[in-house]
């Protein structure tokens, strides 16, 4: 008994920092405890989620467990004998200049956290942040990446939430509303126009069947009856390619039908 007291008081060290074996397996069984604490709480407090929505809450606890075992290692120094006041101080000028360099990371740490608790934004959202939209297919604790529509993936530092305007296309629902322009001669009958132009809309397989388009008269222009069409779909992410096709097809059926869409004119009178 006295020879397994002797090796748990035995100590191990460098310098004038000493740790005896016993102190030093206390700390490690804390991190084990620790470990197994977390995921314990892990589970509980997610245990009514998604696959999904676990994922999302996994970085949070990560921190939460390297930030731990920090408190519990510097504690263990500190209780060796090291003077962590004396290492602290003497290294204030590398904290500073790191802390600037690492000002920019932990903002997107905490603007992370942020995200993933209040769920602003969702895996499969379509977002636009600076005029750029792509759909969101990871979140992490510091960046979020998207896919644009050119296939490009979009890596967004998460503080950028904080300080940018973000709009969530598919916040509310998945359906989203396209706007298309179109203008046709002052000559046009306006209710044939208006017919011919919801069938080229309706007909579009992208076009959900539940929500009528809308046809806006938008104003009498210089030369043109100006209108905007507003088709609603659930696939906001194709939206370019949706609207390009009914151009398309509105420009076919309005050639069909003798319906000029009119360029502006000018006249330019020449004084000798």
């Amino acid at each position: 008994m006295e020879k397994i007291k002797s090796i748990f008081q035995y100590n191990i060290g460098l310098g004038d920092a000493q740790m005896s074996v016993g102190s030093f397996l206390v700390m490690v069984l804390l991190i084990i405890a620790l470990y197994f604490t977390m995921r314990f709480v892990r589970k509980i407090l997610t245990r009514k989620l998604s696959d999904e929505g676990k994922g999302k809450f996994k970085p949070i606890f990560s921190f939460l467990n390297y930030s731990l075992y920090t408190v519990i290692v510097l504690l263990a120094l500190q209780n060796a004998g090291v003077n962590l006041n004396a290492l602290l101080a003497a290294s204030a000028a590398l904290l500073v200049g790191v802390g600037f360099a690492l000002q920019t990371f932990f903002q997107d740490i905490i603007s992370g956290i942020f995200i993933l608790i209040d769920q602003t934004v969702h895996v499969g959202d379509i977002i636009e942040l600076d005029g750029k939209v792509g759909r969101v297919e990871n979140i992490t604790l510091r960046t979020t990446r998207a896919v644009t529509r050119d296939n490009k993936v979009l890596v967004i530092p998460n503080h950028k939430y904080l300080t940018t305007t973000l709009f969530n296309w598919t916040e509310n629902n998945k359906v989203t509303g396209e706007s298309i322009n179109v203008s046709v001669a002052y000559e046009t009958d306006i209710q044939k126009f208006k017919k011919i132009i919801i069938e080229v809309a309706v007909q579009h397989p992208d076009v959900i069947k539940t929500k009528d388009p809308i046809l806006l008269f938008q104003d009498f222009g210089e030369s043109s009856l100006d209108f905007t069409l507003i088709v609603f779909t659930e696939n906001a992410f194709k939206g370019g390619i949706i609207k390009s096709d009914i151009r398309f097809a509105i420009e076919q059926t309005l050639r069909l039908n003798n319906i000029e869409i009119p360029f502006p004119q000018r006249v330019i009178h020449s004084s000798k």
